[in-house]
């Protein structure tokens, strides 16, 4: 039994658990707190989907996140604190601000939006990760 008083830290899953293979977690509850690991544009085999398209890698990044956070008793509505890393801002800026208005409704929460050389697999386009109120 923990007498500290700290909240208890819940591992969340999915069945299958793509992350599971790589010894981390899709996410992390803590309390009402949702922390989730990068989610790629992976489907549930750890398959790449939409090698070379970006908007069909960002449609399946945001199904695996919006999976993590139910998963989580959370929601993509629930989202406070977004970081969305794509590979060429420039190219995908625009499709993923669409996206984000279809997905995240409403759209009231802070957000980072970071390019960088390269992701977890060389073929991604785009990773994401969220906190989020559970509850």
């Amino acid at each position: 039994m923990d007498t500290s008083g700290a909240p208890q830290r819940v591992r969340v899953t999915a069945d299958p658990d793509w992350y599971a293979p790589a010894g981390i977690a899709l996410g992390i509850r803590v309390g009402d707190l949702v922390f989730t690991s990068g989610q790629g544009p992976m489907d549930e085999h750890g398959t790449t989907v939409g090698k070379g398209d970006f908007e069909a890698q960002a449609r399946q990044a945001l199904a695996n996140l919006a999976l993590v956070l139910k998963n989580a008793g959370s929601g993509l509505d629930r989202v406070v604190k977004a970081t969305v890393f794509v590979t060429d801002i420039a190219r995908h800026g625009e499709a993923f601000a669409r996206l984000r208005a279809e997905y995240f409704v409403p759209h009231t929460f802070a957000e980072s939006f970071v390019e960088v050389s390269s992701l977890a697999d060389p073929e991604w386009l785009i990773e994401i990760e969220a906190l989020a109120v559970a509850g």
